[in-house]
């Protein structure tokens, strides 16, 4: 489930562990915790052209970028995967999914021929890019490679909910 966006800068994230619900900011240092729970939230949030320096090259954790469509049959297939993938390592990696067709500087950027196109990226450096659909397993595997701080759990699946 996408955490809902608002004009604000904030967006709201229901909590795994105890279901409480949390405002976060879209762009913030640190990495979000469940005002209830203190555990660490999925980072989930949409990006334009506007927005992507302070949401994703000033982030303070990895971030995976997400160059998508609406339109795009392969993009609407992975995006449930890629959200699983982000709660799985709540507190380790931020989502941000950007729009192509309402950022087209950013697809610009990034030389978006392909969509679904993945990027990986840490202190606003690309660590790795992937164009295409692929089985949620082989995504996780490929974030789990790519995260800076590399370690065993890093690729640990999230229990049954």
């Amino acid at each position: 489930m996408m955490a809902m966006a608002s004009d604000s800068g904030v967006t709201t994230i229901r909590c795994d562990t105890c279901g409480k619900t949390n405002r976060v900011p879209v762009a913030a240092s640190g990495k979000p915790r469940c005002g209830n729970c203190k555990a660490p939230l999925p980072w989930l949030v949409d990006a334009d052209d506007d927005s992507f320096a302070d949401i994703v090259d000033r982030a303070h954790v990895p971030v995976l970028v997400d160059l998508w469509a609406p339109w795009c049959g392969p993009c609407r297939m992975v995006s449930p995967a890629l959200e699983q993938i982000a709660h799985e390592l709540a507190g380790r990696i931020k989502l941000v999914k950007v729009n192509v067709d309402t950022a087209p500087a950013i697809a610009r950027r990034f030389e978006a021929q392909s969509i679904p196109m993945l990027i990986m990226m840490s202190d606003a450096q690309v660590l790795g890019r992937r164009v295409g659909a692929a089985p949620a397993d082989q995504l996780r595997t490929w974030v789990a490679e790519l995260l800076p701080d590399n370690g065993p759990e890093t690729a640990t699946t999230s229990p049954s909910r």
